[in-house]
């Protein structure tokens, strides 16, 4: 079985896909066979898949194994409408079946394999499945990129609790965009109080890649 390493975050929109092509290349350089899905889409739109199609450019670049793998293997399961993955597919029970088979495929191109999630570690995927039991039942290492705005650290602080008390190993890594000026000012040096190490996605991804990888 490859390694799995499950992209998770405190929100929508904080840069699990970029995070995700970043690890991948990285990877890549240390002569690993790297791998990618993201089991569940929503906001796919007359079949535009806005993460997918990023993911599949990038490991197919990567990874010659990976040729042939099509969008809708790289995500399973896709919905229309923007919205939590238990919204956005009416309700539907979970296919989990769908999801193992194409890991089971995958796993056999790779040595690391990629998952990035949707949303935070609390989206419901159905009406009693949130991303987090996705990533227990993968047995998958996380990642939880964060934000570097106002409120990171609540957001931070709460989402590592959740992966703490389901004890999922885990790694954290910041977000920081070039609007986020004041992260230095407000927010980091609290984290520096605690004794919080601050690992950049532009600036230490070779860092986070180890720490993943020995976890």
């Amino acid at each position: 079985m490859a390694k799995r390493i499950f992209i998770t975050a405190t929100n929508t929109d904080i840069g699990k896909t970029y995070t995700t092509k970043l690890l991948l290349k990285e990877f890549s350089l240390r002569g690993m066979r790297v791998g990618v899905i993201k089991p569940v889409e929503t906001g796919v739109v007359d079949g535009f898949y806005p993460d997918g199609s990023e993911l599949l450019a990038c490991v197919k670049e990567l990874n010659i194994e990976f040729e042939k793998v099509s969008l809708d293997e790289i995500v399973p399961l896709s919905y229309e409408l923007p919205a939590a993955p238990f919204i956005a597919s009416g309700g539907e029970d979970l296919n989990l079946d769908k999801i193992d088979k194409i890991i089971a495929k995958f796993e056999k191109l790779c040595d690391i394999l990629i998952i990035e999630g949707a949303g935070g570690v609390f989206v419901p995927i159905a009406k009693d499945y949130m991303m987090i039991d996705l990533i227990k039942y993968l047995k998958a290492t996380a990642l939880l990129v964060t934000h570097c705005s106002l409120g990171c650290i609540n957001d931070t602080l709460l989402s590592k609790k959740v992966l703490e008390n389901e004890n999922i190993p885990h790694a954290i890594a910041f977000n920081c965009r070039e609007e986020d000026t004041n992260f230095q000012r407000v927010s980091k040096p609290y984290f520096k109080e605690i004794d919080f190490e601050v690992l950049k996605v532009s600036q230490n991804i070779d860092t986070i890649c180890d720490v993943l990888y020995n976890l």
